[in-house]
This record gives structure tokens, sequence and C-alpha cells, in this order.
């Protein structure tokens, strides 16, 4: 059932800016003007979405003088990545054993 995957990180990372972001960040630790140079998106913009994935649990800031650098939390994609197998493993025995609900 849908309800067990995390909703919040899935709208954080439905966004292709974001995906895009935590593609980059999966490779190595930026700040945010590398990700401007990466991405090409408006500085205003790019700090939106760093905003929202730092809320969904996505990305750790770390400040570095007058900049800040954004990594990646590899649990947090594990996780979900788990929930989805979990869900994958769930509709594969539903499957298996052809569970279906009578109509009225």
């Amino acid at each position: 059932m849908m309800t067990s995957v995390d909703t919040d990180l899935i709208r954080a990372l439905a966004d292709p800016l974001r995906l895009q972001i935590v593609t980059l960040l999966a490779k190595e630790t930026l700040c945010t003007t590398h990700l401007v140079e990466e991405t090409g998106a408006k500085q205003t913009n790019l700090s939106n979405h760093l905003r929202v994935l730092r809320e969904a649990g996505v990305v750790e800031t770390e400040p570095c003088g007058r900049y800040t650098y954004y990594t990646l939390r590899p649990d947090a994609i594990a996780s979900l990545a788990g929930q989805f197998a979990d869900l994958a493993d769930t509709a594969r025995a539903t499957a298996e054993a052809n569970l279906k609900r009578a109509c009225p």
C-alpha cells in the first residue's frame, strides 16, 4: 500500500531539478555556486529546492566561510529504495496468491 512509503521524500525527489541535484550530490559534495553552474538554475530557485531537500532529510549542509556545501544523505535514499522493494514484494505475493476483492 502506497501509504507505507515516505510520501514527503517522494515529493522532494519528484521535481526534475531536485532529482538532478540529488544525482550530482551522489557523485560529490558541492556548494550552491557549483550547483548553479551544473544545473543552470538561478541561485534563488536552487536555494528553494535545496531547502525542500534539506527539510525532507535528503541532504545535509556544511557551512564553509561564505559558502554552504551540500552532501547527499545516502541512508535517506536507501530507506526509500527499501520501502519500494517491500512494496514490490507485497505486490508480487498478492499476484502469486491471486488475491482480489469480489465486486458487490
